[in-house]
């Protein structure tokens, strides 16, 4: 009959990989399983779930943990010729020469990987502070610091997890030669089967890296996609348009991400008049109805610019001239101000009388000449017979 301990010497290589892989799937899925759970029951349920929840996952640990315990007792035991259950003088020998590297190295490990953990985020965070000073709220240098708080540390931990595994096979007395040969041979072949994926980690790194936009920001991809970021991460960024649509682009394929929101903001208008009104005139009531809302408290945060710092005649339109203004607003800020502006402008000048043209056309009904219809006073063109502007100038005939 063949007793435990013989059964986990004969199949010691097995029981160890299932054990490695159970704990792998099980630290992957159980916050996923929790979550599908809580979704199918109701709320009452919650707290007795998590409670439940914690005695499953200290049972499975627990359990997984003696077997992998046996399993690796097994294979290191078999390594020396044991296939019994060995006596107290040889176990002893193997801990004094083998045991006691293993627990400094695991020991060592862990302690370096703690110490990494808590001292990395602050590094992180006293870089990202000093180069962001004065253009940066708190939250959006929390936010990027946390981000890469996270990255960071994880990437230290696997590769410290990584190097510990090897050492540890190696004073178990596995030949980690052709483990390295094999880690080489597939980290090769999923690198020419993930090659997209690669893109687009190493895409993500440098947007968070160089901070070429965060979650918040309103962004355009490649000239094409344009909306806010909702969600960033290394694979992928979230982008939600004006119609609500969620847009998820690979960060492998941004060839150029134009930022709208980034430091500050530009509100820029052009704003038609008549060709018979005073061009003075006009820019002044422009720059006095900036001014005003500037002075606004409830609109006045939204300006960096107090004055437009530009305002010029920019083009001579086909029914108007085209004035240009221009100035700074707080991040995201410029659409609300630009509409707001528009508003006040156009109450202005229907206060002050200075027309706003608009693109009309006169058609001629077989006449060859206008005759018995108003003179236009600016420019003593005759026009047809109930015209209300004048077809030369565009000038108001109502009002002559």
């Amino acid at each position: 009959m063949v007793t435990l301990w013989e059964w986990f010497v004969a199949n010691r290589v097995w029981i160890l990989i299932a054990a490695i892989v159970g704990f792998i799937l099980s630290y992957f899925l159980r916050d996923r399983a929790a979550r599908v759970v809580e979704k199918a029951v109701s709320k009452q349920w919650h707290e007795r779930l998590k409670r439940a929840h914690r005695v499953i996952t200290w049972v499975i640990v627990g359990t997984g943990g003696g077997i992998l315990a046996l399993a690796v007792t097994a294979v290191i035991l078999s390594r020396y010729g044991v296939a019994v259950i060995p006596r107290a003088e040889t176990i002893w020998s193997w801990f004094l020469d083998h045991g006691v590297p293993i627990i400094v190295v695991a020991v060592l490990s862990y302690v370096g990987y703690r110490i990494t953990k808590a001292i990395l985020p602050r590094l992180i965070e006293r870089f990202i502070t000093l180069r962001g000073k004065g253009r940066h709220v708190q939250t959006r240098l929390a936010k990027r610091s946390q981000t890469l708080s996270s990255v960071l540390t994880n990437t230290t931990g696997v590769i410290i997890a990584i190097v510990a595994t090897f050492m540890i096979l190696s004073e178990v007395g596995v030949n980690i030669t052709p483990l390295l040969a094999g880690a080489g041979i597939a980290g090769l072949a999923i690198g020419f089967g993930a090659q997209h994926m690669i893109r687009d980690l190493i895409a993500g790194f440098f947007i968070i890296i160089e901070d070429q936009y965060d979650v918040g920001d309103v962004i355009r991809v490649n000239n094409n996609i344009a909306g806010g970021v909702e969600g960033l991460n290394l694979r992928r960024t979230l982008l939600r348009d004006l119609d609500g649509v969620l847009h998820v682009v690979p960060n492998g394929e941004i060839r150029m991400a134009s930022n709208l929101t980034k430091m500050w903001s530009r509100a820029h208008l052009n704003i038609s008049v008549a060709y018979k009104e005073d061009l003075d005139r006009v820019m002044s009531v422009i720059r006095k109805t900036w001014e005003e809302l500037a002075e606004n408290p409830d609109w006045g945060p939204f300006l960096i610019s107090k004055t437009p710092w530009l305002l010029r005649v920019d083009e001579f339109g086909d029914s108007g001239i085209t004035i240009k203004v221009v100035g700074e607003t707080q991040p995201g800020k410029h659409w609300d101000t630009m509409g707001e502006l528009r508003r006040r402008i156009k109450k202005v000048f229907d206060e002050e009388g200075i027309e706003i043209p608009w693109p009309h056309v006169k058609l001629y009904m077989g006449e060859s000449e206008a005759s018995g219809g108003p003179t236009c006073k600016a420019c003593s063109h005759t026009n047809l017979p109930g015209s209300k502007f004048c077809s030369h100038c565009g000038a108001s005939l109502s009002s002559q």
